[in-house]
Order: structure tokens, then sequence, then C-alpha cells
């Protein structure tokens, strides 16, 4: 029993693997051996099965590439940045109608208050002459400081005393003294004290002044 051996051609080479083929007619055992079925001798990777010989034929998606991998990135960024900037223009937008509508609320409240005041100042006019002329007593005295009190709740002020300094712009000088002694302009006799809201006024207070000559 003998076996035949490979020439150098068949050990291999540099492009191709190493591979061992039996040429044996017969086992160790000394039978007959018996024929391999038709291409079981084939070499796993060999040009004749195309399964085997094509990395990628198993693959049930198709491989992307890093250039298109930068692409779908690239996408991907600019729309989140389109977003982004819309996202910010409509707070912007919203940002700016709320603020328009709390000052328009605001100088809508400030309005109406002056509204009701303008209504009563006759009525707080009276009242300030009976108290001046000691004719407000007994319960129209506490009515008068809840009055008052009421006022002030919604920001009013009532203002003009004798002794300050004349400013016209909160007073109204009904009257004018000469006095050779004065060295400025002053309020020496309130007729119709002032009202205001905040810094705004409402009636500038009529006075009579008394200054130099």
């Amino acid at each position: 029993m003998t076996s035949d051996a490979q020439g150098p051609e068949e050990l291999g080479s540099e492009d191709q693997p190493f591979h061992f083929t039996d040429k044996r007619k017969v086992t160790p055992e000394g039978q007959p051996k018996e024929a391999a079925p038709e291409g079981a001798g084939s070499v796993p990777g060999s040009a004749g099965n195309d399964a085997e010989s094509d990395p990628l034929a198993g693959l049930d998606f198709e491989p992307t590439g890093e250039a298109g991998d930068d692409a779908a990135l690239l996408a991907a960024q600019s729309e989140a940045a389109a977003h982004l900037d819309a996202l910010q223009r409509e707070r912007a937008s919203f940002t700016n109608y709320r603020n328009r509508s709390l000052r328009d609320q605001e100088a809508a409240r400030v309005k109406g208050v002056e509204d009701v005041l303008a209504a009563l100042l006759p009525v707080l006019d009276d009242i300030d002459r009976a108290r001046q002329h000691g004719e407000l007593d007994g319960p129209f005295v506490a009515i008068s400081d809840k009055l008052d009190a009421s006022l002030a709740k919604f920001g009013i002020e009532r203002y003009g005393v004798v002794g300050e300094e004349f400013d016209p712009t909160v007073h109204e000088a009904l009257m004018h003294q000469v006095d050779p002694e004065a060295t400025s302009a002053t309020v020496n006799m309130v007729i119709e004290p002032g009202y205001r809201i905040g810094e705004k006024v409402v009636r500038a207070a009529r006075v009579s002044v008394v200054g130099p000559e």
C-alpha cells in the first residue's frame, strides 16, 4: 500500500492556500475506498461555490459607506437647527406678546382707576371742605377715613399742604400774594387738594401762593 506524494506545486503558494488531497485507492485497513460524491472534494471558498465565494451574499442589508453616514448626519443636523430656530422665534414672539399684554392690562387698570377718581372728585372736595370748616363729625368722620383708605389701596394719593414750595408741575396757582420777606413762592392756602396715581397727576392742587416781588 503506497501513497502518492504531492509535487512542490501542490504544496500551496502565496496566491492559493495550502490544501491536501488524498489520492489513495484503499483505506488504511486495506478496504477499497468508496467514490466520493461529486463536488465533495471542493475546497470551501473556491470559485465554484458562489454563496461561499461572496462574503456579503448572506447579508440582509445594504452596507453604507462613511460618505453616506456623513451625509445623513449633516442632513439631520440641518433639520434640527431649522427646528431650533423656529422654536426660538416662536418663543420670542410669545414673550413679546405676553409683555405687551401685561402693559396693556396695567394701562387699562390705571385708566379705570383714573375714571373712577374723576367721577368722585366733587364728592371728595365736599368732604374736604367740611373737614376744613369743622363740619365733619360723628359717623361721617369714619366714613371719610374709610373712603381715603379705599382710595389708597388703588394707589390714589391726595396732596397739597400749606407751607410746601410751589411747584407749577403739581400745583395750580389760583391766587398770588407778595411778601417782601419771602425768598421763594410757597403755598399759603389749599383751595382744592390735588390727586395723583403714582407719578401721574389726575388733578393739580389748586392753591394760593405767596412769594417775593
